[in-house]
């Protein structure tokens, strides 16, 4: 899942769905890398090595699977090439096939989960066929000329549900062509995480009959326009005293952006940032806030891992000034700090503000080397025109748009609670890439989304994998404040101790581990997935 406002939406996508948060890029920057894309862009050399490892395939499938729907009109009678990847390696006769769908994100980039991550691992234990499913419309899967907002028309959840029960109706696995790996003879499982893993849950409701099982990891079942919640799991689970500092920050912060007595200050707050010439104050909010969300990146896998997060804290709660080079801005800082409302805390928020600064200045400033409002703005309509299929950046923005929503705000923070990141952030500010990409000027369809169970949603064989401190928590069915469920074979219920984001996907190879990686929670949590899977495989074979 990616952060929602429009330019580090953007960068997230542009780079890599999973690589997410990173600190923001000029829009300037963005429109040079989404230009020319191919399948190996945004790829690392392993991802390249990997698809020479594991061939690509195409299945030839209908662009549009409900001609009676007239939201599809004008219809398609045409087909695209679905893309997927798979290894037959530790197939055996009655085993299993094991689907990872792809998500919002070139399914070239999930082939790490094929060669030692979940599916290896699943395939292995049930004697199963591992497969990489592209989702449609990303990486090489789309099905129209352009990304226009008329062609996006067919890129919706349920669509792209239909052709995942489509491919196990209809795939022929090269070498197996003469085994019936048909859903009637054969057990097929979907794995998913974040978006993805909302997604095999829905495949699992609604298309009983074809996979007989589902895990969704890390899954956000319930679509929220207004996901203000994402920073709940760093509020509850950071470092308290980078939280609390994070929060009175942003307090001043706001206290003089939109605060009634501090509006004479905000040039003055813009400068001490060394933004003086952001023009809109949500952009300014927005170059200053990318710390906070550096929590999703946090892995335990090395090689996936960022731990930008933690090292913000360290800088912003450290009572030292780490920046020798902001001591210039302290006599700015205390004024902004007093109008601000906090001349009580002078003593102790003064030099952590200076490092705030610092840190902002060392992460986001400087990757503007001129027009600052060039840089930093989001109010750019002659990018958003741009409708190319380059412009892969429009991708999950239009989902986002038009059905999932997860405007990651700060106005919606309920006004006894400080938030972590600005209230002029709000759902006005975030929606503008709605508008100007695609105008679309009413929220997100979420309740056609939520119709499928939201929070509620439970299936036999359908398994939900959380980790405790996943920001996209709140949209699951792990959700703070929700009843606890049981954890049963038939709906497996984990929760991952001190794990974020779909931590349950990534492996190593047998000579990569160690006594301490995978954690002990992770590798409970996998060994937990391929029993009740093997249980499910034995079940259908019981059936069958």
């Amino acid at each position: 899942m990616v952060r929602c406002g429009a330019v580090a939406g953007l960068l997230a996508l542009v780079s890599s769905v999973e690589a997410i948060q990173r600190h923001p890029l000029p829009i300037s920057e963005l429109a040079k890398q989404v230009e020319g894309k191919d399948a190996y862009d945004g790829l690392s050399a392993r991802e390249i090595d990997l698809q020479a490892l594991y061939p690509e395939y195409n299945l030839s499938t209908p662009i549009d699977h409900f001609h009676n729907d007239s939201s599809y009109e004008p219809h398609s009678n045409g087909t695209f090439n679905l893309r997927y990847w798979f290894d037959a390696q530790y197939y055996k006769p009655g085993g299993p096939v094991i689907v990872l769908t792809g998500g919002e994100t070139n399914g070239a980039g999930r082939l790490p989960f094929l060669q030692k991550g979940i599916v290896y691992q699943l395939a292995k234990a049930t004697g199963g066929l591992g497969v990489i499913l592209e989702h449609r419309y990303y990486g090489k899967s789309i099905p129209t000329p352009d990304f226009s907002t008329e062609n996006l028309r067919f890129l919706t959840t349920d669509q792209a549900l239909a052709d995942t029960a489509y491919f196990a109706k209809n795939v022929k696995f090269s070498g197996l062509e003469d085994v019936d790996l048909s859903p009637e003879k054969t057990p097929w499982i979907a794995y998913g995480g974040s978006y993805a893993g909302a997604f095999v849950a829905f495949l699992r409701v609604l298309y009983p009959d074809v996979y007989f099982g589902a895990i969704s990891s890390s899954g956000v079942p319930k679509a929220i326009w207004d996901y203000w919640q994402y920073f709940e799991a760093a509020a509850v689970y950071g470092p308290p005293a980078c939280v609390e500092t994070t929060q009175k920050l942003t307090h001043i912060v706001d206290n003089i952006l939109i605060g009634k007595n501090g509006s004479e200050y905000v040039a003055q707050l813009k400068a001490a940032f060394g933004l003086p010439n952001v023009t809109h104050d949500g952009d300014f909010a927005s170059a200053i806030n990318g710390g906070i969300y550096g929590l999703q990146s946090l892995n335990w896998d090395p090689s996936q891992s960022s731990d930008s997060f933690f090292v913000y804290c360290d800088k912003v709660s450290s009572d030292d000034v780490l920046y020798p080079g902001t001591e210039a801005r302290r006599d700015s800082v205390e004024e902004l700090i007093k109008v601000g409302g906090y001349e009580d805390e002078l003593e102790t928020l003064a030099n952590r503000f200076l490092n705030y600064i610092g840190y902002v200045n060392q992460t986001s400033v400087a990757r503007c080397a001129g027009d600052q409002d060039a840089c930093f703005t989001t109010y750019d309509p002659e990018f958003y025109a741009r409708d190319d299929i380059s412009q892969t950046w429009r991708l999950w923005q239009y989902q986002v748009c038009t059905q999932w929503g997860y405007l990651q705000t700060g106005s919606g923070v309920p006004e006894d609670q400080l938030p972590l990141i600005s209230r002029t952030i709000d759902v006005d500010y975030s929606a503008l890439i709605c508008r100007e990409a695609f105008n679309l000027t009413k929220p997100a369809d979420v309740e056609y989304i939520n119709r499928l169970g939201g929070f509620n949603i439970s299936y036999p064989r359908l398994a939900f994998i959380d980790g405790e401190w996943d920001p996209w928590r709140a949209a699951g069915v792990h959700a703070i404040g929700l009843p606890e469920r049981p954890n049963t074979p038939s709906e497996p219920y984990i929760l991952i101790d001190r794990a974020v984001h779909h931590w349950d996907e990534n492996g190593l190879f047998p000579n990569e581990t160690t006594p301490d990686l995978p954690p002990a929670p992770v590798a409970d949590a996998q060994k937990q997935i391929a029993t009740f899977v093997q249980g499910w495989v034995q079940e259908f074979t019981g059936k069958y």
